[in-house]
């Protein structure tokens, strides 16, 4: 008897590994390019703009650069860098787009690399996914899913508050 529980219990173990793994995975790769994890965080209702975030692995030879981004939630995304300049953190667009050397990895990130999804049609609500296509330079183009997540799902960090953020382009 105590066997049988045991290959049930090991039986039901597997059946929940292999069923929720897709759940977990949220990497998609095209080339020598991978992206892991594309995410980004619910906004107010009214609120313009929002962030996405994700990893960019180059397993190729060559160096590539991410050059723009589209999404039918965003009138238009832009790349950026949050940097801490005298005491003071600024947001600039990177207007020759961001690069990603051969063989490694650039994240974006809160206070780091992010891309702004401008003008939004309508908020981004957690649990949705959001249509995301990013170009390269030296790559070919990769449509992924932002998660949207919870505010509370990953606060090691704080969040940079872009509800106030002028755009002059």
């Amino acid at each position: 008897m105590k066997k049988r529980i045991n290959l049930l219990f090991a039986g039901s173990a597997l059946v929940t590994m292999i069923f929720a793994a897709p759940l977990v995975a949220h990497e998609y790769s095209r080339g020598e390019v991978e992206i892991d994890h594309p995410w980004s965080r619910p906004t107010p209702p009214g609120a313009a703009m929002g962030v996405g975030y994700l990893v960019i692995r180059n397993h190729g030879s060559d160096d590539i650069t991410l050059v723009g981004a589209s999404t039918p939630r965003a009138n238009n995304v832009s790349i950026h860098e949050t940097r801490v300049s005298e005491g003071v953190m600024q947001m600039q667009q990177l207007e020759n787009g961001l690069g990603i050397a051969a063989g490694e990895a650039v994240e974006l990130k809160p206070h780091s690399y992010h891309l702004m999804l401008e003008k939004l049609a309508k908020p981004l609500k957690e649990g949705e996914k959001i249509s995301l296509t990013l170009e390269f330079e030296g790559a070919e183009a990769m449509n992924v899913e932002l998660n949207v997540q919870s505010l509370d799902a990953d606060m090691s960090e704080p969040e940079m508050d872009h509800s106030e953020h002028q755009m002059d382009h």
